[in-house]
């Protein structure tokens, strides 16, 4: 992969991916990468997304799991259009 990657997916089944570069904007054409196995896919960037946050891979509604690692990480509380920016703001936690 000559190209650098944008966004990290853990796994195929995630539903959201992980910012990798400082200063992605909307209308960002990502590489993506799965890291489970290197296999790569193309995402359009929704909003500007800081470093460290994470963009839904396809839509998720109101009372959607978010899925990362494999794993539930939390409710989504708003519907997020794929590409779009998933935060505190649209995702919270299950654990209170």
């Amino acid at each position: 992969m000559s190209e650098i990657p944008h966004l990290l997916v853990h796994e195929h089944a995630d539903n959201v991916g992980v910012v990798v570069v400082e200063g992605l904007t909307a209308g960002t054409d990502m590489l993506c990468c799965v890291t489970h196995d290197n296999s790569t896919f193309r995402l359009t960037a929704g909003a500007d997304v800081p470093i460290g946050h994470k963009i839904a891979l396809k839509d998720l509604k109101d009372g959607d799991t978010a899925v990362k690692y494999g794993e539930d990480i939390g409710k989504i509380i708003a519907d997020i259009e794929k590409g779009g920016h998933v935060h505190t703001h649209n995702c919270k936690t299950k654990r209170w």
